[in-house]
């Protein structure tokens, strides 16, 4: 986001801050770590449900990055176990560099800022999740110290230390597995919000064919890492339009990839309609089908406009095997102004996940840490607790594929299940199972997409499956899961009980294995064999 809307109900503290970036010895190392390689729908299954730990590696003061400049706590391991709990399984860290860059030509990075990423990304990519960290803020003209700017009269230099940054930060981590995703940069424009011009966008498409390039010669798992590029401040029309954007070459990957697989991924952030998700009013608080008072809902950018922004992705880039990432959307708090905004803010977030799933793109919820008037917050970051569980319910539904037909003003919790007892049967072969593992030395995550390819719908599921021996389950999302190994059965869970005719559901879990890694066999959906 731009800066003023990333920094909403924070930036009355930030005067009363000192810098104070922590600084913290690396935790572990992940040389060790394997994981099996995935195509585009692979990868955006496994990635699950995504979140942002915004306004917090790339906060800075006078142009120095801190964790804690902008009023979020120091990141803990606690806290990130939190937001896994929670059943987000992907966490995309904002990152800024600015001054601790050093000077030309080697242009060295911090190593105490580098260990400090380091150890954040360990907190999560430690724990099984998908993880992307990207250059943040160095590219915003309103940020001090910013110096990634596409219209400045010094590319040459700009290169060169863009170059030289995305060498170190990926040679940091170029034995990290493949849970670990790089983003380019965030939101790089002109600053100006109309039309795309040219150098502007020459020079954007440039930064993204350096990171490219970059990246993959440092050699390990960046050959075949995924890697992530936007277009002109991620916007969708500028990116999948006819504005300039140039997909960069990938000549440097890995010869394992098949030839017909890409390893680059779109970003794009989707905070349609403005008035709505991010206006600092209490004019426009609803949003939707559901919404009751007509005065209070934006003219524009509903659902249809977020199918078809959606579908110009999936049509641009999804369908020549470039998988699209909704690194950012979300809506600000504006209960102050209206009492039923949270059920709006939560329609929102369900009816993105639902059409990103839709068309082929994984995404991560804009939290800024703030809770309360205009805050993006979905956690209290001090204490790790949940403060929207309405809106989590709500994006954890649109992953586990609710019922279309279900009404957007009824909340997830009050979409019973159905108790086992009362579980339909399903015809022999009217259910098809996919599973895709990522593993890594000791440990393992699983996505499981089952569809229910009957005539008719089913209320209330079970699926049972047998894991490989020597594996335990961790943790698990989107069902619930029992026993922990051998024949497990996961439940459906509140918001996805439903599986209509063709319809299907995705849920996953987290297991420890003891060398064997395989996918579970055996799947059954309330007692009847699954292809």
């Amino acid at each position: 986001m731009g800066q003023k809307a990333r920094k909403a109900g924070l930036a009355f503290m930030a005067a009363a801050l000192a810098v104070a970036g922590a600084v913290h010895g690396v935790t572990r190392s992940a040389s060790a770590d394997v994981v099996a390689q995935l195509s585009g729908p692979q990868l955006v299954a496994a990635m699950g449900a995504g979140w942002n730990l915004g306004n917090t590696l790339e906060a800075s003061t006078n142009g120095i990055p801190s964790e804690t400049a902008w009023g979020n706590p120091a990141v803990t391991q606690a806290f990130i176990d939190r937001v896994r709990a929670s059943g987000f399984t992907t966490i995309r860290i904002p990152v800024s560099y600015l001054g601790h860059i050093g000077a030309a030509p080697d242009y060295t990075v911090n190593a105490a800022w580098l260990n400090r990423i380091q150890q954040v990304v360990d907190y999560a990519h430690g724990r099984g999740l998908y993880v992307l960290i990207n250059m943040h803020g160095d590219g915003y003209k309103s940020v001090s110290g910013s110096w990634l700017i596409c219209d400045a009269s010094a590319q040459t230099t700009i290169r060169e230390k863009y170059q030289k940054v995305w060498q170190q930060v990926a040679t940091r981590f170029q034995s990290y597995n493949e849970h670990l995703i790089f983003e380019s940069m965030n939101e790089n424009f002109d600053g100006q919000y109309g039309n795309p011009t040219e150098p502007c966008y020459s020079n954007i498409n440039a930064y993204n064919q350096i990171f490219v390039d970059t990246v993959r010669r440092t050699g390990g798992t960046n050959t075949s890492r995924w890697l992530l590029v936007p277009g002109w401040n991620t916007n969708i029309d500028y990116t999948a339009g006819s504005y300039g954007f140039v997909i960069p070459t990938d000549q440097y990957r890995s010869a394992t990839i098949p030839a017909a697989e890409q390893r680059l991924m779109i970003s794009v952030h989707y905070y349609d309609p403005w008035d709505f998700t991010g206006t600092e009013d209490g004019t426009i608080t609803q949003w939707g089908a559901a919404a009751t008072n007509p005065a209070k809902k934006s003219v524009w950018g509903q659902e249809d406009f977020l199918d078809g922004q959606l579908k110009k992705m999936h049509d641009t880039f999804v369908t020549r095997g470039y998988p699209v990432f909704v690194g950012e959307y979300g809506s600000i708090d504006k209960t102050t102004y209206d009492s039923t905004n949270n059920r709006y803010r939560a329609d929102y977030a369900r009816a993105v996940v639902t059409a990103a799933r839709k068309y082929g793109a994984a995404t991560a919820y804009w939290d800024n840490g703030w809770n309360g008037q205009h805050g993006f917050g979905l956690f209290d970051r001090s204490s790790a607790t949940v403060t929207q569980q309405g809106i989590i319910d709500a994006i954890m539904s649109g992953i586990g594929g609710s019922s279309p037909s279900a009404s957007p003003s009824v909340s997830p919790s009050a979409s019973p299940s159905v108790p086992p007892s009362a579980s339909p049967s399903v015809p022999a072969g009217a259910c098809r199972v996919t599973s895709a593992v990522s593993a890594w030395n000791t440990g393992l995550t699983n996505s499981i997409t089952i569809t229910n390819t009957g005539a008719t719908a089913v209320n209330g599921w079970r699926l049972a499956f047998t894991l490989a021996a020597g594996q335990s389950i961790t943790s698990g999302w989107s069902a619930t899961y029992s026993p922990t190994s051998g024949t497990v059965t996961a439940t459906n869970a509140s918001y996805n009980g439903t599986l209509a005719a063709g319809g299907s559901a995705t849920i996953g879990y987290q297991a420890g294995h003891t060398g064997n890694a395989a996918a579970p066999t055996g799947f059954t959906l309330n007692g009847a064999a699954c292809n």
